[in-house]
């Protein structure tokens, strides 16, 4: 989706490539706050996802002054500065991903998890 949404030389594959670049990131993301309600402790468990919402607001709060940094660094080039972000990213998730664990089995309102005591 890379190329289609940051380097497209026409309004209408810009728009295809910008849709297809949210099917993406909305089916990705959707299921995010009940893993991050999977991973908290029931004594936190209200206030965590917001916290880890907040946090990731906080680091992407230097996007703007990023790209644009990119951008003039390759001469005005923000197409490649949307584009390396983007894939430095979507590489980020990828790895967070393969290493990340998954919380399957928690009861909500327990310390236990099934078949085992919580570390």
């Amino acid at each position: 989706m890379l190329p289609l949404w940051a380097f497209a030389s026409s309004a209408i594959w810009l728009a295809v490539g910008a849709f297809l670049m949210q099917v993406m990131v909305q089916g990705a993301w959707g299921v995010i706050p009940v893993h991050l309600n999977e991973l908290s402790p029931d004594d936190a468990r209200g206030t965590f996802p917001g916290f880890v919402y907040q946090l990731g607001n906080l680091i992407a709060s230097v996007n703007a002054t990023l790209q644009a940094s990119i951008a003039v660094h390759y001469g005005g080039n923000y197409a490649l500065a949307l584009a390396t972000v983007a894939g430095t990213v979507a590489v980020a998730i990828v790895i967070l991903t393969a290493v990340g664990i998954e919380a399957k089995g928690v009861v909500f309102g327990s310390s236990r998890v099934r078949g085992r005591a919580n570390p």
